[in-house]
């Protein structure tokens, strides 16, 4: 947590509004009853991920509770802030069960908010409160916003998808969710009473809930960021990232050039509306490791945006600099933009400098990878090896 935290006292739960970034402390018996979320909210229980009001086997769910501690690699949660989008991971976290049949029943939640959201029967969504561990140590969850099922620009696949994960060679699947976290600094407890009587729609309603469930119309809660800067830090991954960035860099280590191609696939997970690109010979690529076309518009009438790639397959410890940088953006033509990979960070002057003087130029650091392998099922260094081994394998020596 950081010292100017607005932080509201476990005694003082009960009674509390869900102010946007707030924490609400946790006791400190020791024990479950600890636990904040509980008294904040009642009859959400005191664990879990998913936590209701109601029921979802019945359909009956008040309002519900997605809590996050951003500690599951595997299943990597994430809010952006910038889009007012959330991605939410199912309870099927393990294999053995079917998609729907988890203890908790959040994943038959999430598929009965979805079909609802997307038809006409709307009133039978729920609130859903998203909440996320505030610190490493204790019990005290932060408030992160009121979220609606789906976004104004995704389409239904995109909402809500069922994807496959593998472990100890069992396949298995659980849902992907996506939620709009709308524009509400302010959830008041009477509000929340009303929820619990069953009173949804009342005078205490939020705007921004009551437009969603009569017209299906999103009003994000948008904050563009004002950090632009990297720091080292920012740009590692967690240990277990660290293994697959390593992972990455011993693959490619006695044919750097061979990264290329990799990078280029890195950002295609990244950008999946990138066109053709086509990897540079190694002499006379006009120092472009990669050149391709990002494509805008709809599907009959597409017009595409050339970019040049560069990438650098880095220790982690060793950082890219201003020459390898500036090399890139002499590159780029007017209407071009560049993306430069690399498996390590960016260092601060070159990061200043890219930013400053508002150079077109994507910057991919190692924690970068990391997040876009683990988001489509790459999740640990075994995984990442096996992709690398099937899609950029070792020249043969035979």
């Amino acid at each position: 947590m950081g010292d100017k935290d607005h932080v509201v006292p476990f005694a003082n739960l009960v009674t509390a509004d869900l102010v946007l970034d707030a924490v609400y402390a946790g006791g400190n018996a020791g024990n479950m009853s600890d636990d904040p979320l509980s008294r904040l909210l009642p009859g959400v229980g005191n664990q879990g991920g998913f936590r209701f009001n109601g029921s979802p086997q019945k359909q009956g769910v008040r309002f519900a509770v997605l809590f996050t501690t951003g500690a599951e690699p595997d299943w990597p949660d994430e809010l952006d802030p910038q889009t007012g989008l959330f991605t939410y991971y199912g309870d099927n976290r393990h294999p053995g069960k079917e998609l729907h049949e988890t203890p908790r029943r959040g994943n038959v939640l999430l598929r009965d908010a979805f079909e609802w959201s997307s038809g006409t029967a709307r009133t039978n969504v729920p609130p859903f409160f998203l909440f996320e561990k505030a610190s490493p140590v204790g019990r005290d969850v932060r408030f992160r916003g009121l979220l609606a099922p789906g976004g104004a620009a995704l389409t239904s696949d995109d909402e809500l998808q069922a994807i496959w994960r593998s472990s100890g060679g069992v396949r298995f699947q659980n849902y992907r969710s996506r939620f709009t976290v709308l524009d509400v600094p302010k959830i008041p407890r009477s509000w929340i009473a009303d929820l619990v009587a069953g009173n949804p729609l009342g005078l205490n309603c939020p705007a921004p809930w009551q437009e969603w469930i009569e017209s299906r119309t999103y009003r994000p809660l948008l904050a563009p960021s004002t950090t632009t800067v990297r720091s080292k830090a920012e740009q590692q991954p967690d240990a277990v990232g660290k293994r697959m960035i390593a992972t990455i860099y011993k693959h490619f280590s006695s044919r750097p050039h061979d990264f290329e191609a990799c990078a280029v696939e890195i950002w295609r997970m990244m950008a999946p509306a990138t066109g053709a690109c086509e990897v540079t010979p190694r002499s006379g690529d006009g120092g472009r490791d990669a050149v391709g076309e990002y494509l805008l518009g709809p599907a009959a009438d597409r017009v595409a945006v050339e970019f040049a790639l560069e990438a650098k397959c880095y220790a982690l410890g060793n950082s890219v600099g201003v020459r390898e940088v500036a090399r890139l953006i002499s590159r780029i033509r007017h209407r071009q933009f560049g993306v430069f990979v690399t498996t390590s960070y960016f260092n601060k002057q070159v990061y200043d400098e890219v930013r400053t003087d508002a150079h077109p130029i994507i910057m991919i650091c190692a924690r970068d990878i990391a997040e876009v392998l683990r988001s489509h099922g790459y999740g640990d260094a075994q995984a990442v090896q096996g992709w690398l081994d099937h899609r950029f394998p070792a020249p043969s020596t035979v």
